[in-house]
């Protein structure tokens, strides 16, 4: 059995990662000056990652505004100790794709600050179905994650926060932290338990939820956390990352966009909320 835990895989995967680079063929989805991203859905990277949409970092010298949506292009996936980041673009065709999202909406719609989320179903990893509605009274951190992510500064680094941020309220009976799989077609609750019973153990605040069998909640639960996911096809699954914070009612109280946020920043807020509540 693989038990994995994740502090120490996550330094060890950086340190490898200083020397690796990949050639990637892709085209572009989206463009986000703000963040200096681009959403590019790409073929399967031999050796590293299957095919997938996700936002890829660009280095800050690319000139963005040579690009358009629809643009098919090959570029070079630098893993550098604690940075990872697309360069070295070439383009090899011109787009035709809209230059908005449109082509995703769906039923799912993002909710605001204050407003309940939908009740929505998962397996635990005893494969018993367990409801969002089982730990109200509870504050919930949420994330995304799946087994198959080899980015470092992706999956591998939203359950490194949950595992510091479980540490440290591993004793408060008022927060949990939940990771939930997007991966419904290989993720099982064995997966998931023999990937991550290494953090689980000593932390019982930390909840990692499989999505198999139950595509309407996972579709219903990320749509309205406004992440961009658009199921797994032949192994091929399109994604983004945000994790938020909801009260102990189902209403959103705080987002963390992306990939970026520190855990710190999320302790503080944490802290203060609880206090707040007098918790």
């Amino acid at each position: 059995m693989k038990k994995i835990i994740f502090s120490i895989t996550l330094i060890l995967f950086l340190a490898c990662s200083g020397i690796k680079s990949y050639p990637v063929r892709g085209t572009i989805i989206e463009i986000r000056k703000e963040s200096n991203e681009f959403l590019i859905h790409h073929d399967e990277i031999p050796d590293f990652m299957m095919a997938m949409t996700m936002p890829f970092k660009l280095t800050d010298s690319l000139d963005i505004t040579r690009y358009k949506v629809g643009d098919s292009l090959k570029f070079r996936l630098e893993l550098k100790e604690e940075k990872t980041y697309a360069a070295n673009f070439q383009l090899l065709g011109k787009g035709t794709l809209p230059e908005s999202d449109d082509m995703w909406d769906d039923e799912y719609t993002p909710i605001e600050i204050g407003e309940i989320f939908s009740n929505v179903t998962f397996l635990n990893l005893d494969s018993n179905e367990v409801s969002l509605s089982d730990s109200d009274g509870k504050f919930r951190l949420i994330s995304y994650i799946f087994t198959r992510c080899p980015m470092p500064n992706m999956c591998p680094a939203v359950v490194t926060k949950n595992h510091y941020l479980a540490q440290i309220y591993k004793n408060n009976p008022n927060i949990e932290f939940i990771l939930i799989s997007f991966d419904y077609t290989f993720d099982t609750p064995t997966v998931l338990r023999n990937y991550y019973s290494g953090i689980l153990e000593s932390n019982p605040n930390l909840i990692v939820l499989s999505s198999t069998g139950h595509l309407n909640d996972i579709f219903s639960l990320a749509g309205q956390s406004f992440v961009s996911f658009w199921g797994v096809v032949e192994n091929d699954i399109g994604h983004t990352l945000r994790s938020v914070l909801i009260d102990p009612e189902r209403r959103l109280m705080k987002v963390f966009e992306g990939t970026d946020w520190h855990p710190e920043t999320a302790e503080r807020d944490i802290r203060n909320i609880l206090k707040a509540y007098s918790l």
